[in-house]
Order: C-alpha cells, then sequence, then structure tokens
C-alpha cells in the first residue's frame, strides 16, 4: 500500500492532482502509486473527498474504473489545453463518471462586507461518488478558462501536470523545490564541466 508521503498535490486541481497518480509517464513503463484498492481509498481521503474511516476494502473493478477516469482525465485535459477537442469517448465517460454523484450545494458566506462562495467541497461516502467528484472537476477545468494555462512539468525526468498560476503564466516546473531547483542545478554543473572541459584544452 501505498503511504501519505507518496502522494504529490502540486496540480492546483484535484483532478490535475489525480492525474498524476500515475508517474514518469514518459518511461515505458510509467510508475504506478494506485496499485490497490486500498491505495485508491487513501488518495481519496487525502484529497479530501472520501469519508475518513471508509474501509479500504474496496473492489478491485473500482480501482479499474479510477485508473479509466485517470487516463480519460490526463488525455482530455491536455487535448483541451493544446487546443483541440477530445475524443468523444472520452467525453462521455467523463459525463458519467460526473454524474455518478450530486453536485454540491452552492454555500455562501459574508467576508470583508459582501457575500461571497463559501464553497461546495463535499465528501462522498464511497470510492465511486469520490471519483464522480474528480469527474466534476475535471468537467469544470475544461470548461474554464484555466485550461489554457494547464502544463507539464518542464523536467525531463518528471512529466507532472500542473496548473500555471504564476502571475506571468510562465511557470515551467511542477514544483521549484522538487524539480525546479534540482534541473537549475544539474545545468550549473553541466556547464561548469565545459567551462572546465574548455580551460584544460
Amino acid at each position: 500500500m501505498a503511504t501519505d508521503d507518496m502522494w504529490i498535490w502540486d496540480g492546483g486541481r484535484v483532478c490535475l492532482d489525480f492525474a498524476n497518480t500515475l508517474r514518469r509517464r514518459w518511461r515505458a513503463m510509467p510508475e504506478e502509486t494506485l496499485r490497490n484498492p486500498a491505495d485508491l481509498v487513501v488518495w481519496l481521503q487525502e484529497a479530501g473527498l472520501l469519508t475518513p474511516g471508509t474501509p479500504d476494502s474496496t473492489a478491485a473493478a473500482v480501482l479499474t474504473s479510477g485508473r479509466r477516469l485517470r487516463e480519460t482525465v490526463d488525455r482530455t485535459v491536455l487535448t483541451v489545453a493544446d487546443g483541440r477537442l477530445p475524443a468523444p469517448g472520452d467525453i462521455t465517460l467523463l459525463n458519467r463518471s460526473a454524474a455518478a454523484a450530486p453536485r454540491p450545494a452552492l454555500q455562501i458566506a459574508i467576508a470583508d462586507g459582501r457575500l461571497q462562495p463559501a464553497g461546495t467541497t463535499s465528501l462522498a461516502d464511497d470510492p465511486t461518488a469520490a471519483l464522480a467528484l474528480v469527474a466534476q472537476d475535471a468537467v469544470e477545468l475544461l470548461l474554464s478558462a484555466e485550461i489554457r494555462r494547464v502544463r507539464v512539468c518542464g523536467s525531463d525526468t518528471c512529466a507532472l501536470r500542473f496548473l500555471d498560476r504564476s502571475p506571468a503564466h510562465n511557470r515551467r516546473w511542477c514544483s521549484m523545490s522538487r524539480c525546479g531547483n534540482r534541473t537549475k542545478v544539474r545545468l550549473h554543473q553541466a556547464r561548469a564541466r565545459r567551462s572546465e572541459r574548455t580551460l584544460e584544452s
């Protein structure tokens, strides 16, 4: 079973964090973090989508449908972010998955002297309904202007998906601490080695 510290939460949207549960997509054999139904339950709980204490005795079929949803989300988001239309089958799967859970009622609050949304986050009682919340988030992202800000990490050894909310919209890394700094150090070391070779010749 995966440990809680295995999950990466740098996507900026729950659907992108879910897509990022398959790591190193650039490899012939990517790294699967949802290895069994219990891993899926833990991820959904850590994402704040599934009621804590839900038994991790989820059926293997739910894991299979969760992985299928994850790949559909990934494919569809990257396709639309690239300015293209997704496959009709992917749209059908997303719509069907999103409809499996009722949309939570919008809540309001008074803040700074005005009405503001208080959020709509809800917890599901079972993994299928929690996956529906992931699908709903993907549908909302696909229909929003933010879809044009979906990026793939610029590190050659990462490929995590994230939403670029930087002021200049020029974020290159899923995380500066994980990929940005490592890449900068690697490039600096390569330049230093080239400089040394030039001085030696």
